[in-house]
């Protein structure tokens, strides 16, 4: 199988960018997105040019580190599927295949398809962690939870933090994320002594960062590869009204 890449090139946040076309030649249709990214740089090496730059670190769909956007949808737009997870075979022969970095202020470009995404480190940072004194360390059964609760705070916690949702959404917002972040901890009774400190702080500086508003259009949710639900963010705005509210 035989592609022909369009990829953005930039050498750092201070220079403009520019679509570079590549061919991607005998491409297997089991190789991974990112394994055809590393034949076509062995090719680009080869001839003494400078590589394509992108992210990678456990190709196995958990990190979130393979931030693309693909044909114009963050990771690909296959359900449940981040860019190492994209197999060639959903690809024909020949297609043209557009390769882009996350695009928002909040993220800034760094090299290539890189971008600099540690504003979600400072937003996590800003939510602080469980001041209690717990003693000695608990059973892991020592705090009964209802399944259904767990099951909940189980699906808000497998959010790989890859910034797919703001990629995605029209206005780069982070809520879905942040919604995530913050209902894993606030569902479970461990994280309830900084429930309403950490609603607000986190979304103080979400706003800090610069991610825009959320307007509930879904693009989020449907290009997450952990599906997280929009049913989140529902949970954040209760959680950061009652915070307001009790002035925290």
């Amino acid at each position: 199988m035989n592609l022909t890449l369009k990829v953005w090139r930039q050498t750092n946040s201070k220079t403009p960018g520019h679509f570079e076309t590549y061919q991607a030649k005998e491409v297997l249709k089991d190789m991974s997105f990112l394994e055809m990214l590393d034949v076509v740089n062995e090719e680009i090496i080869g001839q003494r040019r400078e590589p394509i730059a992108f992210d990678s670190d456990c190709r196995e769909g958990i990190c979130g580190s393979c931030s693309l956007v693909i044909n114009g949808i963050p990771h690909g737009g296959h359900k449940a599927t981040a860019a190492c997870q994209l197999h060639m075979r959903h690809f024909q022969d020949g297609q043209t295949i557009t390769i882009e970095p996350w695009r928002a202020q909040a993220f800034p470009p760094v090299k290539d398809l890189i971008v600099d995404r540690s504003a979600f480190d400072r937003i996590i940072q800003a939510g602080g962690f469980v001041s209690v004194n717990t003693g000695g360390t608990p059973d892991a059964n020592a705090i009964p939870v209802p399944k259904e609760i767990s099951d909940l705070a189980m699906d808000a916690a497998q959010c790989i933090g890859c910034g797919a949702c703001v990629a995605a959404c029209k206005n780069a917002s982070a809520m879905l994320f942040v919604a995530a972040k913050v209902s894993h901890l606030n569902l479970l009774p461990q994280g309830a002594a900084e429930k309403d400190r950490r609603a607000l702080n986190m979304v103080t500086q979400m706003d800090a960062e610069g991610f825009g508003a959320c307007t509930v259009t879904g693009s989020c949710e449907a290009v997450c590869p952990k599906e997280i639900s929009l049913s989140f963010i529902s949970k954040l705005n209760r959680d950061y009204g009652v915070a307001i509210l009790k002035g925290k």
